[in-house]
């Protein structure tokens, strides 16, 4: 359970960096490409991560539907050239805030 409370501290902190990244709304991340590459390292980094979590953890949190963030991970690595921002702005705002409430509700359940 260390190594999972590790993971799911470092998801909680590359979405903190999201969020920090697009605090000055879309128009700015649309017209930033610092801000852009910033956002997708983090959700690449954050998606990755997931992936290393323990499948008890997985199991007891299905809320979190961890094969399509897996999944996203693989559209941000091997499809690169074909990412559509307005999709990524449409992910950062409607699911990455639910992400973030569940596992910081995970982490203080660990505690």
């Amino acid at each position: 359970m260390k190594d999972d409370e590790a993971y799911l501290s470092h998801i909680v902190e590359c979405i903190r960096r999201i969020e920090e990244n697009i605090s000055k709304g879309k128009e700015e991340f649309m017209k930033s490409h610092t801000l852009q590459d910033a956002v997708l390292r983090n959700l690449q980094t954050m998606s990755e991560a997931t992936q290393r979590l323990s499948e008890t953890l997985k199991t007891a949190h299905p809320e979190i539907e961890w094969a399509n963030v897996a999944a996203f991970r693989n559209v941000l690595v091997h499809n690169y050239l074909g990412i559509d921002l307005e999709i990524i702005w449409e992910v950062i705002g409607r699911d990455v805030p639910k992400l973030k409430s569940t596992l910081e509700t995970i982490l203080g359940e660990d505690k």
